[in-house]
């Protein structure tokens, strides 16, 4: 019986004791997706669904009547603004960002990056489909040491 070998007691305990922390780990590592948008704006959900397929993931959604101040309050800078903010993993993705770019920002991390943004409302991006009409956009990554291209699309 288990309770009369007590080095394979502790060891039971302590191999059930990693088995919690390791499923602990895992569900704090999960990232969790929040796109703030104006309740009027129906290319943010569709964006959102873009993103929810490309990444296998769900995407929360928060109306809000003050994109500004949301914007103005993660760091944004105003150029870059789109329609709808979403914050991931501690970065900030502003507008129709492909999932695939969204992706490569959480897989590369990269230095001096506080988020990454498609300005405006390009026809061709997630969310803003119109046929085969598409313009090129890029994707522009920002932060404290600036900002440069990050992406580029079709």
């Amino acid at each position: 019986m288990i309770w009369k070998k007590p080095a394979l007691f502790r060891r039971s305990i302590s191999g059930a004791a990693l088995l919690v922390l390791a499923a602990c780990s895992n569900v704090a590592q999960a990232a969790t997706y929040t796109m703030f948008r104006d309740p009027g704006c129906g290319c943010c959900l569709s964006w959102a669904g873009h993103v929810e397929d490309g990444m296998n993931t769900k995407v929360a959604s928060v109306d809000s009547n003050d994109m500004a101040a949301i914007k103005t309050a993660r760091g944004v800078p105003q150029e870059l603004w789109s329609c709808h903010t979403m914050e991931v993993d501690g970065y900030i993705i502003e507008g129709h960002v492909p999932a695939e770019a969204v992706a490569k920002l959480l897989r590369e991390r990269p230095a001096g990056v506080a988020g990454i943004a498609v300005p405006g409302m390009p026809l061709g991006s997630p969310g803003m489909e119109a046929g085969n009409r598409i313009q090129p956009y890029d994707v522009i990554a920002f932060g404290p040491t600036g900002q440069s291209v990050f992406a580029s699309f079709p």
